[in-house]
């Protein structure tokens, strides 16, 4: 019986059996990379260089740019890498990288998202007290804030992930090392171990979510009581792109990993891992550009 002291890789699941299909995935894989660092790319240099985009909305932006592009290549790079090299296989130390990475990167931009709902909720209810509650120092923090709930999320997963042991194999059926995955390879009772950790995530996901949820009521609400139309679509103009990335990255995460699991199969799991970790960060200077 094999446990994690005595796996030194692990097998991730080919996106096909062919090499030309191999070859193709790798190319799609390319492009959608190289756009999602360009789109991002452009949009931190831009905020970065231009002085009048020196404000709390675009400052969280470009961290949620920054954070894409560090999410993006955490799982794109060594799926095109196998596919190119027709190689399935992860050190046991990269899957745990790569387990670290995504949680962090994914868990601090939902933080950063709803940093981002509470600047669009005081730059439309509360615009005369803007500039006091979001101030510079008030950025940073929060910022920093996202950041380190990120970084203070995924350390307990990847740690209890990978000290549980591993009987069934060392066969990921996913393209990159996902937790449910790697939590199958485990004995059905060592999920107990992943229980109270998970329950705290989810507490504090749902607490993310409902503060979204009630700033967008009250910025609806404001923005419906505007008199003139130009004024309403301004408000909205601002809005709507955040809404819509929010709405995207819990669509998609949440649904990879509630879904049932009689409709769980490796090749749906695959699609749904495509939508949650390489369509959004690809997607998201998209939204952003065309509305602002």
């Amino acid at each position: 019986m094999s446990n994690s002291s005595s796996i030194t890789q692990f097998v991730l699941l080919p996106f096909a059996d062919t090499r030309e299909l191999q070859l193709l995935h790798f190319w799609l894989f390319l492009g959608i990379y190289l756009a999602a660092l360009l789109g991002n790319g452009l949009i931190i240099a831009a905020i970065a260089c231009n002085h009048r985009l020196h404000t709390p909305m675009y400052f969280f932006l470009l961290n949620l740019s920054l954070l894409d592009m560090g999410s993006i290549s955490t799982t794109v790079p060594k799926a095109m890498a196998n596919s190119l090299w027709d190689n399935r296989d992860i050190s046991y130390s990269g899957c745990a990288a790569q387990v670290f990475l995504v949680i962090f990167f994914m868990s601090a931009e939902y933080f950063i998202l709803t940093v981002m709902a509470y600047d669009r909720y005081v730059a439309i209810c509360k615009p005369l007290h803007y500039g006091t509650l979001l101030g510079s120092r008030a950025c940073v923090h929060m910022a920093a804030a996202a950041w380190g709930s990120g970084f203070l999320n995924a350390v307990p997963h990847t740690a209890t992930t990978f000290s549980i042991p591993f009987c069934r194999g060392n066969v990921v059926d996913q393209f990159f090392c996902e937790v449910p995955q790697i939590l199958k390879l485990s004995f059905s009772d060592a999920y107990l171990r992943e229980v109270g950790i998970l329950v705290v995530s989810v507490f504090v996901g749902f607490g993310c979510f409902v503060f979204v949820v009630l700033s967008y009521v009250q910025i609806f609400r404001v923005v419906l009581r505007i008199p003139s139309e130009q004024g309403r679509h301004k408000a909205f103009s601002m809005c709507l792109p955040h809404l819509a990335v929010v709405s995207l990255f819990l669509s998609t995460a949440v649904f990879a990993h509630l879904k049932p699991r009689s409709i769980s199969s490796p090749s749906l799991d695959v699609v749904v891992a495509v939508l949650y970790s390489v369509f959004p960060p690809s997607v998201n200077p998209l939204i952003y550009s065309m509305r602002n």
